[in-house]
């Protein structure tokens, strides 16, 4: 059974950073996509970036690109979120989620919430001016 844990939010002022960490726990971490998702108030969640375990590549929605870069630890199963220069707007829950059932890079709704079926619990990260 797959299990994610996220940690790392906080709260910052704009223009700060803030490293989000996603843990995978169960085998065959490789297999998954991992993406990043954010959730703020009466609004949709949103992907942001993915990545997989083992793999180099990485995908950014507009959003974060620039900003936003996912790392990673192979050996403790772990991606990271590094968030640069953040925004009042980036202000939300941040959730990491895993699929195992589509190709990470080249699927067209890797970004869409309703493909993951595996969550974490979340990590709020609040920025202000």
């Amino acid at each position: 059974q797959v299990q994610l844990v996220e940690s790392g939010g906080g709260s910052v002022q704009a223009g700060g950073s803030l490293r989000l960490s996603c843990a995978f726990a169960g085998k065959a971490a490789s297999r998954y996509c991992i993406a990043w998702f954010r959730q703020a108030p009466e609004q949709e969640r949103e992907g942001v970036a993915l990545g997989r375990i083992g793999d180099s590549n990485t995908d950014y929605a507009d959003s974060v690109k620039g900003r936003f870069t996912i790392s990673q630890d192979s050996d403790k199963k772990t991606i990271y979120l590094e968030m640069n220069d953040l925004k009042p707007e980036d202000t939300a829950m941040y959730y990491c989620a895993a699929s195992g059932r589509f190709t990470c890079m080249t699927y067209a709704n890797r970004f869409r919430a309703l493909e993951y079926s595996i969550w974490g619990q979340g990590t709020q990260v609040t920025v202000s001016l």
